[in-house]
């Protein structure tokens, strides 16, 4: 391990789960809404009936089961209705009086547990936890989600005898961690509480990855903010999703509590990994922005680079010839000013959707210039406060914030999976991939039309031909209706050129503007592109790939290079929908258990076998076939420029925190130190 390590162990005082301070205001993007002023404070007996009054009526129904162990609030009466599409149906569909029975229940329920009356089911079985999912959610859910659900729920609600606390299995272990955003600060605080030695290296001047870089006006996550955070560090959020001022600040804040910046090189970027086949452990070449070049020597190498750290910039001819400002959403400068001139926005995707509402007023006139239309879910949620009632309930009561979580989670996640898969008996031309898809279908074209006023048009231009779901769902914020403003204009006629002055598109048309943005996103299938690394007898990590055909075992592993381990890597995220780092966390649990038994074994390096990587690269490719983002007329950054799904998983949240539960040596060589090292 390299002498200038910095920082020590992790420590500090406050109780594991316990919510991490509200965090301030300052600072909100453009047209954010600001609550009022000071964060809620803690509940107190005497605030329960106020806060319950806004509270989500089947998440209330859960915590009154676990708090009081009474069943009776499981008959059919209180049975919510199913949850329409991403809405989290706070009244459930229940009768009034029914809903403020449950409301005057539970307050009654957790006054007397603030007054010190113990949970009456503080560890539920799994088939208890699953039971009560269902009865929520009003429908099925699928017998395997048993054993996930009472996980999470023991996760963000532990019973008091749990043992959470630090075990150091991993001591000795030194690790080197290239990011500090949310992969990075995952990986430090999982593997410094196992007790390994970790460094990290963020080539930024603070911590946060995405949300430290990305800083366009509108930029939040499109990701539920409860949902969007460690399991393990609850956030006071104000907003239901979160904007990116909010998303920095938690993320610096666990930094902080955690004592991972302190272990973090600032302006260091890994430009080259080499393992060292006789030592078994991995030499980093680090160009610092202080000091020149550095080298590093670890055991384990993690890339938390993710995906979302290359920006894609499009091969326009003559993108270096405007004259003008050229602003990239993925590289915003503090001073952009966009007041007045007359703007032109190249791309239609999520970063797009986000920043041309926000900015749309403010500007003389809009061009976007759209390759391919998308769909848009609506977003009531949108940049809509949470009430102050809510936010204390949410921090003050484990088992409410749990079963809160837990039910967002289903109606957010996998809830649409089974939608996703083709019907090979299904014929609609393209448009859809079976009937629910086509119910679908209808339903956001309905929605886009009367978003956009009826305007024949602007629908014509909008209304994709793919199906829903082929592309990542995004969320809409008022883009529809922007589009329909007098000073904005839709174009889809290509664009052949940029010229000093604005843009000539493939028609001929010339379109004057003063500023030029590219909100064209990142480049998700070169994973690891920008640092050269060499595994055993010097393969190139590139090479193996072929450039853009990354593969990984669980998106984590590739043979010929022990001891790295890739987080949010090749088919790893959720293409369906989900926090990636719920899929982070089930990583980071299961590096952490396959290093505890190589350790056990007497091994120092593990390297997964050819066979198992190939095996799994087949079924993740055969899954994805059959799933909606393979299918002809469908164009995603999932793909590659061969076809190959790269940056999606095709599974579940619940099948791959099933396949990461425990690692199995079988499916690894185990490396032991020589003779005389």
């Amino acid at each position: 391990m390299s002498s200038d390590n910095p920082g020590t162990d992790s420590g500090g005082t406050r109780a594991w789960g316990e919510p991490v301070v509200p965090f301030s205001l300052a600072g909100e993007p453009a047209g954010m809404p600001v609550p009022s002023g000071i964060p809620s404070p803690a509940l107190t007996p005497e605030a329960v009936d106020a806060a319950v009054a806004n509270a989500n009526v089947p998440t209330l129904i859960a915590t009154l089961v676990q708090l009081t162990g009474t069943r009776e609030w499981l008959a059919e009466r209180y049975r919510p209705e199913r949850a329409r599409g991403l809405t989290e149906s706070d009244g459930g569909g229940l009768p009034e009086n029914i809903q403020q029975e449950v409301r005057t229940a539970a307050a009654v329920a957790i006054r007397e547990w603030l007054n010190g009356k113990p949970v009456a089911l503080p560890r539920l079985a799994p088939d208890e936890a699953l039971e009560i999912l269902r009865f929520t959610v009003g429908e099925e859910v699928p017998g395997e989600y048993a054993d996930y659900i009472q996980s999470e729920i023991s996760a963000m609600a532990p019973a008091d005898d749990l043992d959470v606390g630090p075990r150091k299995t991993l001591s000795g272990l030194s690790v080197g961690i290239i990011g500090a955003g949310v992969s990075g600060i995952a990986s430090a605080i999982a593997l410094m509480r196992r007790g390994a030695d970790v460094v990290l290296f963020e080539r930024s001047d603070d911590v946060g990855g995405t949300w430290h870089a990305n800083r366009y006006p509108g930029c939040g996550v499109d990701t539920a903010s409860h949902l969007y955070q460690f399991s393990y560090e609850p956030g006071d959020w104000s907003f239901y999703y979160a904007p990116q001022t909010h998303l920095k600040q938690y993320l610096r804040q666990v930094a902080e509590m955690h004592e991972v910046t302190s272990r973090v090189h600032f302006g260091s970027e890994v430009v080259a990994a080499e393992y060292d086949d006789v030592r078994s452990n991995w030499t980093l070449r680090v160009r610092r922005s202080d000091s020149g070049n550095r080298e590093h020597t670890v055991d384990v190498l993690i890339s938390a680079v993710g995906a979302f750290g290359t920006k894609s910039v499009p091969p326009i001819a003559g993108l270096d010839k405007f004259a003008g400002p050229t602003y990239h959403t993925a590289d915003w400068p503090a001073d952009a000013d966009l007041e007045g001139k007359r703007v032109a926005v190249v791309g239609t995707g999520a970063s797009a959707m986000q920043l041309v509402p926000a900015v749309a007023d403010s500007v003389a006139s809009m061009t976007i210039f759209q390759r391919s239309p998308q769909w848009a879910a609506p977003f009531e949620a949108f940049h809509q406060p949470i009430n102050e009632g809510l936010r204390s309930l949410l921090r003050t009561v484990p088992v409410f914030r749990a079963w809160y979580r837990a039910r967002l989670g289903w109606i957010m996640n996998d809830k649409i999976h089974a939608s996703l898969q083709v019907d090979p008996d299904w014929q609609d031309e393209g448009r859809s991939i079976n009937a629910v898809n086509a119910g679908h279908r209808r339903f956001f074209s309905r929605y886009m039309e009367n978003e956009l006023g009826g305007d024949a048009d602007l629908l014509a231009k909008t209304l994709p031909a793919y199906p829903p779901f082929g592309k990542r769902m995004l969320l809409d914020n008022g883009w529809f209706r922007t589009l329909t403003r007098e000073n904005v204009e839709l174009v889809v006629d290509p664009i052949a050129r940029v010229v000093p002055d604005g843009v000539v598109t493939a028609g001929g048309k010339h379109i004057e503007v003063d500023v030029l943005i590219l909100a064209t996103g990142f480049d998700v299938v070169h994973y690891l592109s920008t640092v050269d690394v060499r595994g055993v007898g010097g393969a190139s990590l590139n090479s193996v790939w072929d450039g853009d055909d990354c593969r990984a075992y669980l998106g984590m592993t590739v043979p010929g290079f022990p001891g790295l381990f890739c987080l949010y890597g090749p088919n790893a995220a959720p293409g369906h929908g989900g926090s990636y780092i719920n899929t982070v966390e089930c990583q980071l649990d299961y590096i952490a258990d396959l290093l505890e038994k190589m350790r056990s074994a007497g091994g120092v390096a593990v390297d997964v076998k050819p066979e198992a990587y190939a095996e799994y690269t087949e079924r993740v490719d055969e899954a994805h076939r059959r799933m909606v983002w393979s299918q002809p007329g469908v164009t995603t950054y999932y793909r590659n420029a061969r076809g190959r799904v790269v940056y999606a998983n095709p599974w579940r949240i619940v099948d791959y925190w099933h396949m990461t539960r425990t690692a199995d040596l079988e499916n690894y060589e185990i490396r032991k130190r020589s003779v005389g090292e």
